[in-house]
């Protein structure tokens, strides 16, 4: 009897865990912000994962009779002060911004969310140590951090991540210790210490799971940050090297033609402007459909 008890309850949960996901899903789903960003942000995923088989041309070769021309059927955005075609330089232009965005935020994920982990899970002299480093972060301008850091280590991918990915650490920190803080002191949590789990086994297991909503939506926003953040680094030259594109590159090089040729410039300022629009409308609609005050009502 018992144990047909406990199957039952095992079961019941089970189901309100499901019917809880896809409650999240279909709010997600009929959010018109969170959707049009997701469909915003998959485009310019598809866009620079299959750049070579949706456009003819070739993003590094020159071709000087063409320059500076308007959009046409040949040129859809028209082309660049050396006759490379605008709407292919986007498309590869978005492999080198995504993934370094990406690349970045995922360090800053990793290494940030870890320490506020740390941070809110044993508190005292780790979450003030901890804190005072995210402070010393914070402290500065992103950009400005991020040009030090870059003019310190160098240029090239890993270190561009790494500027960027440090610059994003402090904020990761302190959302991470905000959920652990939240959720530290539940039954469930005291329940594992209680069973006699060691703490490793209960960061992962209690508490992550618990504090995994906000560092989503943290994501989605931070890749915004992240695009913005080496757009800029490549516009003044310490980001992306020529000839590889790249959106902030492109507006850079551009810019010395805007009375000749504007679309060189315009395409890839807009390209920055849609995509990081679109990962603010998906951090939007992933906040509200993760929020459980919105699934209340």
């Amino acid at each position: 009897m018992h144990d047909g008890a406990a199957l039952a309850s095992a079961r019941a949960a089970s189901a309100r865990r499901r019917s809880d996901r896809w409650r999240t899903l279909r709010l997600f789903l009929t959010r018109s912000a969170g959707g049009v960003g997701l469909l915003m942000v998959l485009a310019a995923l598809i866009g620079a994962i299959f750049a070579p088989y949706l456009t003819p041309y070739d993003a590094v070769t020159l071709d000087p009779p063409a320059r500076l021309q308007g959009p046409s059927a040949e040129h859809w955005l028209g082309t660049d002060q050396l006759g490379r075609d605008t709407f292919t330089r986007i498309l590869y232009g978005g492999r080198a911004s995504l993934s370094v965005a990406g690349a970045a935020v995922t360090f800053a994920l990793l290494v940030g969310g870890t320490l506020g982990l740390l941070a809110g899970f044993y508190r005292g002299w780790v979450d003030a140590l901890i804190m005072r480093i995210t402070d010393v972060l914070l402290s500065f301008p992103a950009v400005l951090l991020a040009i030090a850091l870059i003019a310190f280590l160098g240029a090239g991918f890993t270190n561009l991540v790494l500027a960027i990915g440090i610059v994003y650490v402090g904020p990761f920190a302190r959302v991470a210790r905000g959920a652990v803080l939240t959720v530290r002191e539940e039954l469930f949590v005291e329940a594992s210490r209680a069973l006699g789990s060691r703490d490793w086994r209960i960061i992962i297991a209690a508490v992550l799971p618990s504090a995994a909503a906000p560092l989503i939506v943290e994501v989605t926003l931070r890749l915004a940050y992240a695009i913005l953040a080496e757009a800029s680094l490549s516009f003044l030259g310490l980001g992306t090297q020529p000839p590889t594109p790249s959106w902030g590159l492109m507006v850079s090089d551009g810019r010395r033609f805007l009375a000749l040729g504007p679309w060189a410039t315009i395409a890839p300022g807009l390209a920055i402007m849609l995509v990081v629009l679109g990962f603010n409308l998906l951090g939007d609609g992933l906040r509200d459909a993760l929020d459980p005050r919105v699934k209340a009502r």
